[in-house]
């Protein structure tokens, strides 16, 4: 019976009634099922074990659990994650980033973390970054918008800046959505230094990415790590779910962190480059040393350095620092990771921590969360900058939480410039709808929320069509008369979140339009993206 009880797993344990609103799943009857179980199993093992009976029902129970266990993983998802940091020392963004991106992989990523350092700050860029879009966050969305990602969050202090991008089917679940940053440079009130994260809900599952750029220069090893634990404490979130970062169920740490190999002197380190021994430097990688000292550090996983140092060349070169200063190269930008540790006995317990540590284990039960790092390199193509970026893709399979959007919506009917719109939706889980809440008109490969034709507030436009599904009225005014493959989101004043997405649909051409002949003033938000792609073509 133990190996049945190591199937199925503690069936005797208590689980508490109060698990995350976003799992669908009915705890209280798993307590009972649970419980019955238990009972089951207690009687299987007062029979005698030579008894016939005991026999059969061992080897029924145990292909049940058997079966099960194999349904069980096949609820199990895998994810996959590309991530980024460069230092791009103030230039602006190539033209192609296919490499940077592995756009011609044959396995397209979920997601895309992407986190630079030193992205140009001038006075008057920055203030033109703070009213548009910034030439590098322009660059990653129009290459990948077209790939049917969205930018689902991005933040900017200075020239520190994160950006995440979701595959458009995931976007729906991906929620409790933040971002901040904590400014350590020049006595901690210059942006200069300091760290940028996103931070949300993915299927259930609470992630953290924070982009950091540390005090530079070999003797600053200790004050990276006060400011790396300084931005640890500093940075919080709204809400009871992971306030901070160190409550996140899984968490990135990555950026240019700038520590330094030590000790080993410029002709040693150059001569184990040339030679691609890595290992013999990773003892005295500031970091790797740090980490015997630090408890936090050790919290925090990292790939083997098994790619040359990304710092510092010489500008559109491979060479590393000839200029009088004659810096050593180091591995300044990295990419760590950290899965939220076990909790700690209940005797190191306290009586006010004990249930909610008592509930996350429970949860990190039913919803497991595994993560595997399948690359971790850096790409010397790009020579733009001082710095090479680092490039890592991970795996994360985990257990959804939930598996349905909180909202259904389609379009009803024909679509068209000629007559008012109908859009259905269906609220498939309770949520907090609110007087902001709009439907947004979007092109198929748009860029981000804010990238929308047209939208209406739903509140505004809205009729109950029967008791589960209402109607929301478009102004034909509003519809562009081109046409074209489109999508229709539903985005939530209150998450701060699309929580719905609509199959793509065409909206027709203008019948009325194109018999009058189509006027330039007419010509509206998806009309001007479908003319100017025509004058390209």
């Amino acid at each position: 019976m133990d190996e049945v009880r190591r199937l199925f797993g503690p069936v005797g344990r208590v689980r508490s009634d109060s698990l995350s609103s976003d799992a669908t799943q009915s705890t209280g009857s798993k307590l009972v099922l649970r419980h019955r179980v238990n009972q089951l199993m207690t009687c299987v093992e007062d029979l005698d074990p030579k008894n016939e009976l005991y026999e059969k029902m061992f080897k029924t129970l145990y292909n049940a659990f058997l079966v099960c266990g194999k349904r069980d993983d096949k609820k199990k998802k895998s994810f996959r994650l590309h991530m980024v940091t460069w230092n791009v020392a103030t230039v602006d963004p190539p033209d192609d980033v296919t490499l940077l991106l592995h756009l011609n992989s044959p396995k397209s990523p979920d997601l895309y973390v992407i986190g630079l350092q030193e992205v140009y700050s001038g006075p008057l860029r920055f203030m033109s970054d703070s009213v548009f879009d910034d030439p590098w966050s322009q660059m990653f969305m129009a290459t990948l918008a077209p790939r049917n990602y969205v930018k689902v969050s991005s933040i900017r202090m200075q020239g520190l800046l994160l950006l995440f991008f979701s595959r458009l089917e995931h976007v729906p679940f991906i929620r409790d959505i933040q971002a901040t940053y904590t400014r350590t440079g020049i006595l901690g009130y210059w942006g200069n230094k300091g760290g940028v994260s996103v931070r949300l809900s993915f299927y259930g599952h609470m992630l953290c990415f924070l982009n950091c750029h540390l005090a530079a220069h070999m003797n600053y090893a200790t004050e990276r790590v006060d400011e790396f634990e300084y931005i640890m404490d500093k940075q919080v979130f709204d809400g009871k779910k992971a306030p901070r970062i160190v409550d996140h169920r899984l968490v990135f740490w990555f950026g240019d962190l700038n520590f330094r190999i030590q000790d080993h002197g410029m002709h040693f380190v150059r001569s184990c480059i040339n030679n691609q021994t890595y290992n013999l430097l990773w003892s005295n990688d500031q970091l790797t040393m740090m980490k015997k000292k630090e408890q936090l550090l050790q919290e925090f996983e990292e790939g083997p350095l098994d790619f040359q140092p990304t710092y510092k060349f010489d500008l559109n070169t491979d060479t590393y620092d000839s200029s009088g200063k004659k810096r050593k190269p180091a591995w300044t930008d990295r990419i760590l990771w950290r899965l939220h540790p076990a909790a700690p006995p209940p005797d190191q317990q306290d009586e006010n921590t004990g249930l909610d540590v008592k509930k996350e284990e429970e949860e990190e039960e039913e919803y497991p969360l595994k993560i595997r790092q399948d690359s971790y390199t850096s790409n010397m193509e790009y020579s733009i900058s001082d710095h090479k970026p680092v490039i890592s893709v991970f795996t994360l399979e985990l257990r959804k939480m939930y598996e349905a959007p909180l909202v259904r919506l389609q379009a009803e009917g024909d679509w068209s410039a000629d007559i008012d719109a109908t859009v259905l939706y269906t609220p498939l889980q309770p949520f907090p709808s609110s007087t902001w809440d709009w439907i947004g008109l979007f092109k198929v490969g748009f860029s981000s929320v804010s990238d929308y034709i047209t939208y209406t507030w739903v509140k505004d436009d809205e009729v109950a069509f029967d008791e589960e599904v209402m109607q929301v009225y478009v102004s034909k005014e509003e519809i562009p008369v081109r046409g074209g493959e489109c999508v229709l989101c539903y985005y939530s004043g209150s998450l701060r979140c699309i929580i719905g997405v609509s199959e793509p649909f065409k909206v027709q051409e203008s019948k009325v339009a194109s018999e009058e002949g189509l006027e330039p003033e007419k010509i509206n938000g998806l009309d001007q993206t479908v003319a100017s792609e025509e004058c390209w073509q």
